[in-house]
């Protein structure tokens, strides 16, 4: 349970950041989705329990700012979890080029899942489209920019909470 609830308060200042970025980028009409960030690390990295339980908590975390349905992010990311983790053996998860690929991949999947229901709650909805590409693109790039050093807080805070070995013994 301490590595989930370390895993989590990485996750809280992870959805911190992004909406101040999102604060600051709004006059800009650019919205940046973080999601596979929320799912990668616990799914390639973590014993399945404790990296689905962060995972589902980083949902519930983006449901409360989200205008979707309260448990949208939790059920899209707890699948985008079930799915990364059951592909994870098949993968050199300890390259970072792996792992930016995964994070991006389920970014993009997370994206178009919440974008879908976003725009069928929309009216007129198609015209919204060109937007959410655009949205698509930044988000990525900004995803494949900083999934090392997320990665990385992740592994030192979980070394700090010692739900994990350091190996610098």
């Amino acid at each position: 349970m301490r590595a989930a609830a370390a895993l989590f308060l990485t996750l809280y200042l992870l959805q911190a950041m992004v909406a101040q970025v999102n604060t600051a980028i709004a006059p800009i009409h650019v919205w940046l989705f973080a999601g596979g960030l929320f799912v990668a690390y616990p799914a390639l990295m973590m014993p399945f329990r404790p990296g689905f339980a962060a995972a589902v908590l980083g949902g519930f975390l983006c449901d409360s700012l989200a205008p979707v349905a309260f448990g949208t992010h939790a059920a899209l990311f707890a699948a985008a979890h079930a799915v990364l983790y059951k592909m994870r053996e098949r993968l050199q998860r300890d390259e970072t080029a792996v792992a930016v690929s995964a994070a991006l991949l389920v970014n993009l999947a997370l994206f178009l899942a919440v974008s879908f229901s976003r725009v069928g709650m929309a009216h007129g909805g198609g015209g919204t489209w060109p937007r959410m590409l655009s949205d698509l693109f930044w988000s990525e790039a900004v995803v494949a920019v900083i999934t090392p050093w997320f990665f990385s807080l992740q592994l030192r805070t979980l070394e700090m909470a010692r739900a994990v070995d350091s190996g610098l013994s």
